[in-house]
């Protein structure tokens, strides 16, 4: 493992969900919980919910003014893509694609930015201490 990927397994990070849901069934909330439950700080991002899972939602990237170590995306190519000048701004040091959510453009975008992308599911990266 690398000094950056070693780095982030071990420390908490501020981590962006986009894509968030009130919903327990839904993968995202399931990676609200386990982010928190795992120590991590999560800022839900979805436009018309105000509260997932005991923490206030924003309703989109502008909104966020801290620096961000992770953004973990749940939404489809076409939503993220409108994102993309958001994230660029907002330079997160990785963005993870999660099943469902891979978006070339967008990924090859953000790498030649300098910032990390992954394609992966964060709820396997947390369960087996890989995030």
């Amino acid at each position: 493992m690398h000094g950056v990927e070693r780095q982030m397994c071990e420390k908490k990070q501020r981590v962006v969900v986009v894509g968030a849901s009130p919903k327990p069934e839904r993968y995202s909330n399931r990676a609200m919980r386990l982010l928190i439950e795992h120590g991590h700080e999560a800022i839900p991002v979805h436009p018309a919910v105000k509260e997932i899972e005991g923490t206030p939602v924003v309703k989109s990237l502008a909104e966020i003014t801290a620096d961000i170590d992770t953004v973990t995306l749940y939404v489809s190519a076409a939503i993220s893509s409108s994102m993309q000048d958001a994230l660029l701004e907002m330079r997160p040091k990785r963005v993870i694609f999660n099943p469902g959510a891979e978006n070339a453009p967008l990924r090859d975008a953000l790498e030649s930015n300098g910032i990390q992308t992954l394609e992966a599911c964060t709820l396997v990266l947390l369960n087996i201490g890989q995030f």
